[in-house]
């Protein structure tokens, strides 16, 4: 009935308050997302057929349409089989912390602050450097049309620095004052991209007609511009633990955060899949379109049109989608920032921990997250190998974020999680899909790390490892200083009683009885360990 609708409603965030409550976590922010905007804030950041388009520079060198497609393919299986995994973690731990906290939970007493810390940072890092990357990628495709019309133009770092700044300060502000249009911006970025991928695809392949790619070049073919063994080239994606970051933002959290998750990876495969199909085969000459100074999707457009005008339009599309990914991963960005320095994971914790009163935003997190993509884009006119390096380790870093909670767990038998939450993968899949993903990002991340091509050279060797080592060292020294005496890491002890009261019909409980019940079981925890001050979690001796 319409009538019931308010009240289901307030049900939901009332288990949702709850269950924050239960993980030590103050509801601040508010419920606004409904699960389509947050879907379509997910797929903004993942956007497949966008970014990946903009990647073919990368991507065709190192291997050829080959790589590609069935590179796309591998790195689409591998993700959907570590969405899986977080999504059992965000089941029943549904905090904007979304890693370190998990880390927290499930890690060896022993190790677990220290464990917690460096996935927290590496995932702020990781985050804070992926924000930079829809500016690049919005730069590179507008000095592409420019390039369309004046193939004699060579661009400056500084404009390319304008643009990307462009970029991010119409982010900033949407993000800081825009906070109560958020979710329909989120709705309209899902139908943008779709509506773009869809236009592009039938344009392409109405215009080139009858002249295409053979299927044997689109799906065989090989290229190999690095000096690097045949077969070590595949597309990336990342960026879908955004759901987890913001998941302190939908109603049901529990219940749709998972599938958010997971359907943002199969959305972003499949519309990247085709997409690059109808590129590949429209494309012509494999070579030119490397070599092109207009860019692997500009040529690719304009070659299949011909017309300069109808690839500008085309080009729209994902100029549009890239804006939206920028404020996307903006907002994922701070929502992380916020979360890690709640738990006091980052210096002046206090102060990145707030939300603003009337903008209903951590708004100091919001501040430091463009601090530090403004300077990515001062080292960016100084060097830009620097910069890609930094973006690089964006990569590296979330993989490894998602990674560290996933391999614990398997190391700990798969124990660790409360059997009450509302997302469980079968048991066979479980193991499958988890060493799976334990695996690529394993693999991921020592080939993420090679000089793109050899013989290697001071201006070719791939500094991402440098990057990603600068922060690392950042973080232990910041451990030193104050994490080892101060950072206790987040609140972990939940369990199966505290899940099921949460997570129950609760138009028929009220907050008392929740909250009740979760006092009930700490005082019981008390009496079993009554020399125990640290609210600490519910491992036996033999597990420490």
């Amino acid at each position: 009935m319409p009538g019931n609708e308010p009240k289901a409603r307030s049900a939901s965030l009332l288990a949702d308050d709850q269950h924050l409550a239960a993980l030590g976590v103050k509801q601040e922010l508010r419920r606004h997302f409904s699960p389509l905007s947050m879907l379509g804030l997910a797929f903004a950041i993942l956007n497949s057929w966008t970014a990946l388009s903009a990647s073919l520079s990368l991507a065709l060198p190192s291997g050829g349409p080959t790589s590609v497609i069935w590179g796309l393919i591998t790195a689409g299986v591998c993700n959907l089989c570590l969405a899986a995994s977080l999504a059992e973690f965000l089941s029943a731990y549904p905090t904007a912390g979304g890693q370190y906290h998990w880390v927290a939970v499930i890690a060896w007493r022993r190790w677990m602050p220290i464990l917690s810390w460096i996935t927290g940072w590496i995932n702020v890092f990781g985050w804070m450097a992926l924000v930079a990357t829809a500016g690049l990628l919005g730069s590179q495709l507008i000095l592409g049309i420019i390039v369309l019309y004046n193939p004699n133009y060579t661009s400056q770092p500084w404009q390319q620095f304008l643009i990307y700044i462009g970029y991010n300060v119409v982010a900033a502000l949407l993000n800081a004052f825009g906070n109560h249009i958020l979710p329909y911006v989120n709705k309209t970025a899902i139908i943008w991209s779709i509506a773009g991928f869809a236009i592009i695809s039938i344009t392409v392949l109405a215009t080139a007609s009858p002249n295409y790619n053979s299927g044997a070049l689109v799906y065989r073919s090989f290229i190999n511009n690095t000096g690097w063994p045949d077969g070590v080239a595949w597309l990336l994606v990342t960026g879908y633990d955004a759901t987890a970051h913001m998941i302190e933002e939908i109603p049901n959290a529990a219940k749709e955060g998972p599938k958010i998750m997971i359907y943002c990876v199969a959305i972003g495969m499949s519309t990247g899949f085709i997409f690059l199909s109808c590129l590949l085969f429209v494309a012509g000459p494999i070579e030119e379109v490397i070599s092109s100074p207009a860019g692997p999707l500009g040529y690719i457009l304009y070659h299949a049109t011909g017309s300069r005008a109808g690839t500008v339009c085309l080009l729209i599309f994902p100029l549009v989608c890239l804006l939206f990914a920028a404020i996307s991963i903006m907002t994922t960005s701070s929502r992380m920032t916020y979360a890690f320095a709640r738990d006091g994971g980052l210096p002046f914790s206090r102060f990145f921990a707030r939300v603003h009163p009337k903008l209903d935003v951590p708004l100091e997190a919001l501040g430091l997250t463009n601090l530090v993509v403004l300077i990515f884009g001062l080292i960016f006119l100084g060097s830009s190998s620097a910069f890609n390096a930094i973006v690089s380790a964006s990569v590296v870093a979330l993989g490894l974020s998602y990674g560290i909670p996933v391999a614990i767990n398997l190391l700990r038998g798969r124990k660790m999680l409360p059997s009450t939450r509302h997302f469980i993968l079968p048991e066979w899949f479980a193991w499958f899909a988890n060493i799976l993903g334990v695996a690529y990002v394993v693999l991921t991340t020592v080939l993420f790390v090679f000089p793109p091509a050899l013989p290697v050279t001071g201006s070719s060797m791939n500094y991402c490892v440098v990057a990603f080592g600068i922060v690392l060292l950042i973080s232990m020294i910041q451990w030193f200083v104050d994490g080892r005496k101060n950072y206790k890491g987040p609140k972990v002890e939940l369990d199966d009683q505290v899940l099921t009261a949460v997570d129950s019909p609760v138009n028929v409980r009220t907050a008392s009885v929740v909250q009740r019940e979760f006092d009930t079981m700490k005082a019981s925890e008390a009496a079993r360990e009554p020399g125990r001050t640290d609210g600490g979690d519910d491992i036996s001796e033999k597990d420490k």
